[in-house]
């Protein structure tokens, strides 16, 4: 593991003139120290002194943390987890530190190819599923991600790739997705499913996850793991729930299907998908 420390920090006005209801020195170092017996698992301790709060980011985003935070990092590559501790008065500062991890957890890796869309090569990894007849809706990719945009009137397209699975065996599905604006009577729909899909029919086998206007979701802004803002139930559990196991070893397909009456102007935006085992 190599480990790059940075270490930034701003403060509120009010800290200027350091009126006591700040703390212009507030301490965002932490540590990072693999755990024992678990693969590629790693405990994050903060120093704690002058910190009220602790942000945390290891990649998919800023989330609201604990001074002790124990991450998986199941791939294998180089990964940034930033800190920002926020101290009296809101005081801030923030650093970082590179973890590389040398081999993916032959478990809990990834089994998607092509997740990050970040080359032509990952792109390649992907087929498109043709469900506009005219091609109003289609995929774009640009920026490590891959968007879905539609003029409205219910027009849809699908990306998909086939994926070996385990007879039994529990996986998980996730992916990062967002949108600076929302919209309505519009899906965004994550399936898993066994029949392959064909040019023109509407995929429907094994919804897993998703968003939908009609559920409650994706009517403003978003940006989150679908696993967190998403509102669309799994077919097989009738929750919300990105949990999904099969019957046979064999052979399925994940497949992203989108589109709706009158769909966001700015598009739904995926990056990091994932499918692993759990």
């Amino acid at each position: 593991m190599a480990a790059v420390l940075s270490l930034t920090s701003c403060q509120p006005e009010d800290s200027i003139t350091n009126n006591g209801l700040t703390d212009d020195n507030v301490d965002a170092s932490f540590t990072i120290t693999p755990v024992e017996g678990k693969v590629n698992t790693y405990k994050l301790v903060a120093q704690p002194k002058g910190v009220l709060k602790s942000l945390w980011d290891t990649g998919a985003g800023t989330y609201a943390g604990k001074m002790e935070e124990e991450i998986s990092l199941p791939d294998a590559g180089t990964y940034t987890i930033v800190h920002t501790a926020i101290g009296t008065g809101g005081t801030t500062a923030t650093a970082s530190k590179d973890v590389v991890v040398a081999t993916s957890d032959p478990l809990k890796g990834n089994l998607v190819q092509g997740g990050s869309f970040a080359t032509a090569e990952d792109q390649a990894k992907w087929t498109v599923l043709n469900l506009s007849a005219t091609g109003a809706a289609f995929w774009s990719f640009a920026n490590n991600s891959a968007t879905i945009h539609s003029p409205g009137g219910w027009a849809q397209e699908g990306i998909y790739q086939a994926i070996d699975v385990v007879k039994d065996k529990e996986y998980t599905i996730d992916m990062k997705v967002s949108s600076t604006s929302g919209s309505d009577e519009t899906w965004f729909e994550v399936y898993a499913g066994k029949s392959a899909p064909q040019s023109g029919v509407e995929y429907k086998d094994n919804k897993v996850m998703g968003l939908s206007t009609w559920d409650g979701c994706a009517k403003s802004g978003f940006s989150g793991m679908l696993s967190v803002v998403g509102c669309v139930k799994n077919d097989k559990t009738g929750t919300v729930s990105n949990v999904v196991k099969f019957t046979e070893t064999g052979k399925i397909y994940l497949l992203i299907r989108s589109g709706g009456n009158t769909f966001t102007k700015d598009g739904i935006t995926v990056t990091k998908v994932e499918f692993r085992g759990k």
